[in-house]
C-alpha cells in the first residue's frame, strides 16, 4: 500500500481550516458589536470547527508517516483519533451554547437583524464551499466525513440565522437571536453525537459500519477449497484502510500462493478489505484455534 499524496490528503484541511478561521473572527467580530449571542454561538460552533479541522489535518500529516519497527502500521491510527477528541470538543461546545442561550431567552437584548443576515449568509458560502473540498472521499473516510457533515451542519445554521436576522429586522422578535443558539447548542449536540459513537467504535477496532462480517465469512466459505473459517477479524487500520486475518481450513495445498492471491484480490474488490492476511490450515486439529477470545463463526 502506498499513501497518498501529502498535498492531496492535508491540502484539503489546511485551507478549509483558514477559511474558517478568518470567518469565525469576522463573525465573533460582529457579534459583540451587535450583542448577538446567536452570531457568537456560531462563531463558538466554527471556532470548533476550525479546531477540529486542524486535529483532522495533523492527523492527515502523521498518517502519512512511513511504517517504523515500533510503528509497524505507521501513523493510521491518528486518523481515527483525531474525530474523537473533534466530537468531545463538540460536546463541550454544546453545553456552554445551551446554557447562555437559555439564560438569555427570559431577557433577549435588542439585536440589529440586517448585521445578522449579512454575517449569516456569508457564513453559507463559506461554509458550503469548504464543505465541497472533502465531498470527494467522504463515504469511506471518517477523517473527511467528520470535516464535512460539520461544514454542512455550519451552513444550516448560517441560513436559519439568516431568516432569525430577517425576523429581528422586520417583525421585532428579539427573542428569536437566543432561540438560534439554543438550536445550535442542539445541532452541534447531535452531530457530535454522532460523530463520537463512529468514531469511538473505530478507536475499538470495530467492524466498520458498511461491512457485514457474516458476509466476508460467507464469502470465505464460497472460495475454492474452504471447509471451515475461523478467528476472523476485521478492523479500520486508518481513515480508509481496512484489515482482516483469517484462518481458513483447506483440504489442499498445491495451488497455495495462487489461493492466497486470488483471496487478496476478491476481498478488496468485494469489500474494499485492502490489507488481508490469511492463514491456510490443513486441518481443523491446531490447538490454538480454541482460543475463548476469538470470536465464534
Amino acid at each position: 500500500m502506498h499513501p497518498p499524496e501529502p498535498g492531496q490528503a492535508t491540502r484539503p484541511f489546511a485551507i478549509a481550516m483558514a477559511i474558517n478561521l478568518a470567518y469565525t473572527a469576522v463573525e465573533a467580530g460582529y457579534g459583540f458589536y451587535a450583542h448577538s449571542l446567536a452570531l457568537l454561538s456560531d462563531a463558538l460552533h466554527n471556532l470548533g470547527d476550525s479546531l477540529g479541522l486542524a486535529l483532522a489535518w495533523g492527523a492527515a500529516m502523521l498518517a502519512l508517516r512511513r511504517p517504523t519497527a515500533r510503528h509497524t502500521y505507521g501513523w493510521r491510527r491518528a486518523t481515527q483519533l483525531s474525530p474523537l477528541a473533534n466530537a468531545l470538543l463538540l460536546v463541550g461546545f454544546s453545553g456552554a451554547l445551551l446554557g447562555e442561550a437559555l439564560r438569555r431567552l427570559a431577557d433577549p437584548p435588542d439585536v440589529p437583524g440586517g448585521i445578522v443576515m449579512v454575517v449569516a449568509a456569508l457564513g453559507i458560502v463559506v461554509n458550503l464551499g469548504t464543505a465541497s473540498m472533502f465531498h470527494r472521499g467522504q463515504s469511506t473516510d471518517l477523517n473527511r466525513r467528520g470535516a464535512y457533515l460539520h461544514l454542512l451542519a455550519d451552513a444550516g445554521v448560517s441560513l436559519a440565522a439568516v431568516l432569525a436576522g430577517l425576523g429581528m429586522w422586520k417583525l421585532g422578535w428579539r427573542w428569536l437571536d437566543p432561540a438560534l443558539a439554543v438550536l445550535v447548542g442542539v445541532l452541534i449536540a447531535l452531530s457530535a453525537w454522532g460523530l463520537l459513537r463512529a468514531s469511538f467504535r473505530q478507536a475499538m477496532d470495530a467492524v466498520p459500519a458498511h461491512l457485514d462480517g457474516d458476509k466476508v465469512q460467507d464469502f470465505l466459505l464460497a472460495m475454492p477449497g474452504v471447509m471451515a473459517v475461523h478467528h476472523l477479524h476485521i478492523w479500520p487500520i486508518g481513515s480508509a484502510e481496512i484489515a482482516l486475518t483469517a484462518h481458513v481450513v483447506r483440504s489442499r495445498v498445491d495451488d497455495h500462493d495462487a489461493f492466497l492471491d486470488q483471496v487478496a484480490a476478491s476481498l478488496e474488490k468485494k469489500f474494499g478489505i485492502n490489507h488481508s492476511t490469511v492463514q491456510v490450515e490443513l486441518g481443523p486439529g491446531c490447538a490454538h484455534d480454541s482460543d475463548d477470545h476469538a470470536p465464534h463463526h
